[in-house]
């Protein structure tokens, strides 16, 4: 039997992780009768059935099941071998994907990006808003701004700063409701609280309030929208005080429940060479240290 191509068995890996040809073709940025092509090549190839069709989807055959670890292997070593491979390109030219918080996305980065442009308009720049950790090793992103310290290994992480965050409300807010100068102020007050996220009922209890979620009369995860609700009078919220206290609307309150932040640089230590990658990140490292410096 000839060395079997990467390509259908990275086909076939999709479907056997999703469960079907629809959902593999979207994993992979594939089309469904390309993948159902590769799964026959595959199984010609190897002479046995790989799948059986059910009313969940796609089931794998034993002979597929006992593929999916020689498989992975496989994948893993492709995606080093791409790492080492884009590392060593000395261009700065093509694209360069950055992740970020939704609030540093839509707050911090998009006068940094502007500027970047002007400086290196050979580079174009993928931006991902996410509050979940992207995986640098799967190359979900080249470079990550992230608040907590990185623990996957061979990543890089370079500190930038410390970002602080404060308790803020719009002067309309406590016109309105009053100000608020004790934690016991506070408990009466309306806060803009997390729907899932359990960080903010933490930080109450490590003040020695404990409270249940129903405390806070309006919830939500997406922190851009908390954002919103903040300017708009809605409550009181917690908000990076470098934003915040630039901002007229809002006054801060005097209770101080949050530690500040870090915010560290994080990429892959197969890419730190590859020029592009490096001036996107060096040129991010300097705005962004820049920025935490005015806090």
């Amino acid at each position: 039997m000839k060395t079997l191509d990467w390509t259908l068995l990275r086909s076939f890996l999709a479907v056997v992780e999703t469960g079907s040809l629809s959902a593999a073709a979207l994993r992979i940025g594939a089309t469904q009768p390309t993948l159902s092509r590769h799964v026959r090549e595959l199984e010609t190839a190897l002479g046995v059935p790989l799948f059986r069709r059910s009313a969940r989807g796609l089931d794998p055959t034993d002979a597929a099941l006992g593929l999916v670890d020689d498989a992975r292997a496989m994948g893993a070593a492709a995606e080093a071998l791409a790492l080492k491979a884009l590392g060593r390109s000395q261009q700065l030219t093509g694209t360069v994907r950055v992740t970020a918080s939704t609030m540093v996305s839509n707050l911090w980065l998009p006068v940094m990006l502007a500027e970047l442009r002007v400086a290196e308009p050979s580079i174009q720049v993928e931006l991902v808003p996410s509050d979940l950790n992207q995986n640098l090793l799967r190359r979900d992103a080249d470079i990550a701004i992230r608040m907590v310290d990185p623990t996957q290994n061979a990543l890089i992480a370079r500190k930038l700063g410390d970002a602080p965050v404060g308790l803020y409300g719009a002067r309309s807010y406590f016109a309105r409701r009053g100000r608020i100068s004790t934690m016991q102020d506070l408990l009466e007050h309306d806060v803009i609280g997390f729907d899932r996220s359990e960080v903010i009922l933490k930080l109450y209890a490590a003040a020695g309030h404990p409270v249940a979620r129903e405390a806070f009369p309006l919830r939500c995860d997406d922190q851009m929208v908390c954002w919103n609700l903040l300017l708009a009078g809605a409550g009181v919220g917690f908000a990076q005080v470098l934003l915040a206290d630039r901002h007229p609307s809002l006054e801060r309150v005097p209770i101080d429940m949050v530690p500040p932040m870090p915010v560290w640089l994080v990429m892959h230590e197969d890419v730190r060479s590859n020029a592009r990658i490096r001036r996107v990140a060096d040129f991010l490292a300097a705005s962004i240290g820049d920025l935490l410096r005015t806090a």
